[in-house]
């Protein structure tokens, strides 16, 4: 018997050793998080002038660590990890003092107002992974030293005031597949062309600053890239040719800058996966080429204010399409070419089409029937400025959510068909400076949305309609240069003559 218990005692003792162990381990642990991040977060808040939503209230000696509010512990090391304080109305500067948190993977200061500058001390967190510090009043430079952060996957800094260039040194982080730096405004200097050796980037958007200077060709190596937005900068030159062969490339946003030349013949071949194609308000020219076509998951296409010219290419295929925008550049003939706006029918083949802007170019033609087929989503037509001749398409009725018809400055002629009236969602319609006549339809009452009716510069005749006096939602309202006849006994503002 006395054997037996000296057998059982063993284990027992054994188990009693290793829990001590544990206790003593796991005490360590605990003071070691306590004498290294317990006061790095108590000293970040001490700095911190305003918390409305008393988010680090719970920040105290009384309440366990462990519940702090924002902070998440790794089980391993029992250290903080992540600390995630975004859209909280935080103000006040970014502690130097988070640079003690060793451990921490992940940082989200969004959507408050830290300031004024990011501290150096964020660069020595290898281990950090997605660092958000963007909508803050940040202002200085982007720190040299972010490189130290070797792990970093994604870095947003868009809607601050940084100032300066984009460091040579962001070209180091081999594992970053998402950065933002827009809307800083005040980021100067040129794209370094070390972002090229970001192989694992996925995202880079860098719009609404004052980049200057050309976009660098070895971007092109950048054989994962999705996403790319340089657009509202000071950048020239051209888009090097071996951008369009990022076949992974699905958004490509290059607007309001001084780029120029031609969009190459095969972009629809080369950018299969492309959806959102911005290049609006530069100096591109030439045609747009028709294997554009092919590209069968673009969304959106945005051309205008550039200097395109020639025949707009069929572009039946492009079944996604959302929006169309090709205004003020120089497409179509400028005569009565038959052939202008054929391409109108085949996007009768998108079923979210819900812009159209064709307006200042040079079409000429009829308008064509087969508008009234376009999609149910479809809200906005601009057609102003566009040598378009012939009668407005009673068809256009049958597009019941439209909400803005702009079609003024052509040489349209005859009557506004009645279809018009069925609008119901109608907001703006203007037909001004055409050879329109006959009378305004008295369907038009039926518009109870109604904003701006400007009908002014034709050939209608006849008594002003009385029932305009009840169209209680119109904001502007112009029948002038007209041939109206009888008393204008309207109470609203506008030009009535």
């Amino acid at each position: 018997m006395g054997h037996s218990l000296l057998i059982c005692a063993q284990p027992r003792c054994s188990c009693l050793l290793f829990a001590a162990f544990l206790i003593l381990c796991f005490g360590a642990v605990v003071s070691a998080t306590n004498d290294t991040d317990r006061p790095a977060l108590l000293a970040f808040k001490a700095e911190i002038a305003g918390d409305p939503l008393g988010l680090l209230h719970s920040w105290n000696d009384t309440t366990d660590f462990c519940r702090w509010c924002g902070v998440t512990f790794s089980g391993r090391h029992h250290r903080v990890t992540v600390l995630d304080l975004n859209s909280q109305g935080l103000l006040g500067p970014i502690s130097p003092h988070i640079g003690n948190l060793s451990f921490l993977r992940s940082l989200w200061l969004q959507n408050n107002s830290f300031g004024p500058e990011i501290p150096a001390q964020i660069g020595q967190r290898r281990r950090l992974q997605f660092l958000d510090i963007s909508n803050n009043s940040l202002t200085g430079e982007i720190p040299r030293n972010i490189s130290g952060c070797s792990n970093l996957v994604y870095f947003m800094l868009r809607f601050n005031q940084l100032v300066g260039g984009i460091p040579v040194e962001l070209g180091s982080l081999s594992n970053l597949q998402t950065v933002s730096l827009s809307e800083n405004h005040l980021l100067t200097g040129g794209i370094p062309s070390s972002i090229s050796n970001l192989s694992s980037l996925l995202t880079m958007f860098s719009s609404v600053n004052a980049l200057s200077g050309i976009i660098p060709q070895s971007l092109g190596r950048l054989t994962k890239l999705e996403r790319l937005s340089l657009g509202d900068n000071r950048l020239s030159g051209t888009i090097p040719p071996s951008f369009f062969n990022l076949s992974s490339l699905s958004i490509l946003h290059v607007i309001m800058t001084q780029i120029h030349g031609n969009l190459p013949e095969d972009i629809g071949f080369t950018l299969p996966n492309l959806q959102d194609l911005s290049i609006y308000d530069n100096h591109f020219t030439g045609s747009i080429p028709s294997s554009i076509s092919n590209a069968t998951n673009l969304r959106s296409l945005q051309l205008g204010a550039n200097e395109l010219s020639g025949k707009v290419p069929l572009l039946a295929n492009l079944r996604r399409l959302g929006r169309v925008a090709l205004e003020t550049n120089h497409l179509g003939s400028g005569g009565s070419d038959a052939d202008g706006l054929s391409f109108l029918c085949s996007l009768t083949n998108a079923a979210n089409l819900t812009l159209l802007a064709t307006q200042k170019n040079r079409f000429g033609a009829t308008l064509p029937v087969c508008i009234g087929n376009f999609s149910a989503t479809f809200t906005t037509l601009t057609a102003d400025g566009n040598l378009i001749s012939g009668e407005i398409p009673r068809e256009i009725g049958n597009l019941v959510n439209l909400q803005t018809l702009r079609m003024e400055d052509n040489f349209l002629s005859g009557p506004i068909p009645s279809d018009l009236g069925n609008l119901q969602n109608l907001a703006e319609l203007i037909l001004s400076g055409n050879n329109l006549s006959g009378i305004i339809p008295s369907s038009l009452q039926n518009l109870h949305r109604l904003l701006i009716l400007n009908v002014s510069r034709n050939n209608f005749e006849g008594p002003i309609p009385l029932w305009l006096d009840k169209c209680q939602s119109l904001t502007s309202l112009d029948l002038s240069s007209n041939n109206f006849s009888g008393p204008v006994i309207l109470p609203m503002a506008g030009s009535l003559l």
